[in-house]
């Protein structure tokens, strides 16, 4: 049996894992932390999450290694040329559970625009009045979806039960959300005009990279709220504090940061008062992460049994809303 290894696993979903491969190492940590990669020399099959860079240098050290799982939908953390050039099969996760993060927009959309936090707090706090916690309704607000994938999806589909106006920039439209939701596809530029909230919903991809810039941040609407539940790359962090601090963004809903891993380079910004932030949990629900786990399983199985997975990357793998985006300059 192939030496398997789990990396970035949490205490209670270790169980989970043994449950179903009892000989498997399973590690918290990811890859970077201290004494990781020298318990990982002997995987054959090896199961990561995000915080795992598998480098070319990353490969040198792991010989024996077939089988490369991470558990999430994006793969910009692996160098797929440098596993393709030493024959390793690297899978991911593409569906999870696309309505947990689009569940989760909503979480810090109507915790923030309804005041919740504050409120409790207030209360908590031996006073019971709503004066100055006046709120913000989404019904009839303007949502701008930049990428109308599996998640944005979802989001589209929410906002519309909320009543909302809603408009998407993507390269690869989805017409039936024309037709269900009254979605309407309309330019980057165009979205950033228009929206009274705007969500990010696509992958770290160099194209992508800042796409929220200064000069984007310009063109949106007084009072904006900004929401990241996908990664941090795609906002430019110092413009952001510009564009909080000059008022011109009412609101940033981080689940994700550029600079996750360092908090010193992420304090100003977090400790804003209009900003909220989540340590990127927009995936983490009961049912998406046993998804996960199972679906990561299933690739294991089929691949143990000769069988080429079913949610093999290749190093041309791309998904049609994203080469060419036009960042605003």
């Amino acid at each position: 049996m192939a030496a398997i290894t789990f990396l970035e696993v949490d205490p209670e979903d270790a169980v989970l894992v043994k449950s179903i491969f009892s000989d498997a190492l399973i590690l918290k940590e990811p890859l970077a932390g201290e004494g990781v990669m020298e318990q990982c020399a002997d995987a054959e099959i090896l199961s990561c999450f995000i915080y795992s860079k598998i480098t070319n240098d990353t490969l040198a050290q792991l010989p024996k290694l077939k089988l490369l799982i991470t558990r999430s939908v994006g793969f910009d953390h692996i160098d797929l040329e440098a596993c393709k050039a030493r024959k390793i099969v690297v899978c991911h996760v593409p569906d999870y559970g696309s309505h947990v993060i689009a569940e989760h927009v909503f979480a810090l959309l109507l915790s923030t625009m309804r005041h919740i936090t504050e409120g409790e707090k207030r209360v908590e706090g031996g006073t019971f009045d709503y004066h100055g916690l006046k709120g913000m309704t989404l019904r009839g607000k303007t949502i701008g979806i930049v990428g109308t994938g599996k998640i944005g999806r979802r989001v589209a589909q929410a906002a519309h039960g909320f009543g909302m106006r809603i408009i998407a920039f993507d390269r690869c439209r989805t017409l039936e959300l024309s037709d269900l939701l009254g979605l309407e596809y309309v330019s980057l530029e165009e979205l950033l005009k228009q929206s009274d909230i705007i969500t990010l919903h696509l992958p770290a991809i160099p194209e992508a990279e800042h796409m929220i810039n200064d000069a984007a941040i310009a063109r949106m609407k007084q009072g904006v709220i900004l929401v990241n539940t996908a990664r941090g790359s795609l906002i430019d962090s110092k413009a952001l504090l510009r564009g909080l601090k000059g008022g011109k963004i009412r609101y940033a809903l981080l689940d994700v940061l550029e600079h996750e891993k360092n908090f010193a380079e992420n304090k100003e910004l977090i400790d804003h008062p209009n900003v909220v932030t989540t340590p990127h949990i927009g995936f983490y629900a009961d049912d998406s992460v046993t998804s996960i786990f199972t679906d990561c399983f299933e690739t294991i199985r089929q691949w143990q049994f000769g069988q080429v997975p079913e949610h093999v990357i290749k190093p041309t793998t791309r998904v049609c809303d994203l080469p060419g985006i036009k960042k605003p300059a």
